[in-house]
């Protein structure tokens, strides 16, 4: 039969052992020191002075004076001396000095600062997969500005490439606008997720707009306070007309 337990390492109580609460003391000053385990520092190599009871310091390279050779080490003050233990990979413990959590692994103890760097997905009230790396299931999304202006970059590889947004029924495009196969802006509708008409472009070469269907303006009346260029379809006259900057002028 083992004397230690394989993950913590906590003595056994033998059979036939003498003074038995001495083997159970010690296993519950470890969990004492191993359970929500916190650390004053981490990386420290020099002793303080004093130290309160249960406080504990994980050992860097080159620990001297009481820590001399515990290099790695957890250092904690019990019963008036230092007790050493060797950390293990996916330990954690909240570290005082820098305010954060940290995991020991790889021999070393690392920050959990909520760096979401490199993730494959990630789901939000949803689950991703390899194509829709980002999922999520909500009524609103918000985008808002960190002190100015907040820029949404859809970026795509090669001229002819699609870096666009569909807006989809069910799932089925209805809409899309972007650059579509060009870098020609594009807006173009579908009924069915199917057949597409371009409505609009907009030529990236010359800011020149296109208008790919019928342009439609509803009658209406006579503007308000029209600048120049203004347009309309008066719907007493069945005319169209511009606004020159002084009169309106009828277009037929």
């Amino acid at each position: 039969m083992p004397d230690q337990t394989p993950n913590l390492s906590l003595p056994f109580i033998m059979p036939a052992q003498a003074q038995k609460h001495v083997t159970h003391n010690e296993a519950i000053e470890l969990l004492d020191m191993i359970v929500q385990l916190t650390l004053e520092a981490n990386n420290a190599v020099t002793a303080p002075g004093t130290a309160n009871e249960g406080q504990a310091w994980a050992l860097g390279t080159g620990a001297a004076g009481d820590w001399a050779g515990q290099d790695g080490m957890i250092a904690t003050w019990r019963g008036g001396g230092w007790l050493f233990v060797a950390p293990r990979d996916g330990w954690r413990a909240w570290v005082n000095d820098t305010d954060e959590l940290q995991v020991f692994t790889g021999g070393a103890w690392v920050a959990q600062t909520g760096d979401l760097q490199n993730l494959p997905s990630v789901g939000i009230n949803a689950t991703a997969d390899a194509t829709n790396r980002l999922s999520v299931n909500a009524d609103a999304t918000l985008l808002n500005n960190d002190g100015a202006g907040h820029q949404v970059k859809v970026n795509k590889a090669a001229v002819g490439d699609t870096g666009s947004l569909l807006y989809q029924t069910g799932f089925s495009g209805r809409a899309e606008m972007g650059l579509a196969g060009n870098d020609d802006f594009s807006v173009k509708v579908s009924a069915d997720g199917i057949t597409w008409f371009t409505a609009l472009t907009a030529t990236g070469a010359n800011g020149h707009v296109q208008i790919d269907q019928v342009l439609r303006l509803a009658p209406s009346a006579t503007p308000a306070s029209p600048v120049a260029g203004d347009i309309y379809f008066d719907d007493t006259t069945s005319v169209l007309r511009c606004f020159d900057g002084t009169v309106w002028q009828d277009l037929f």
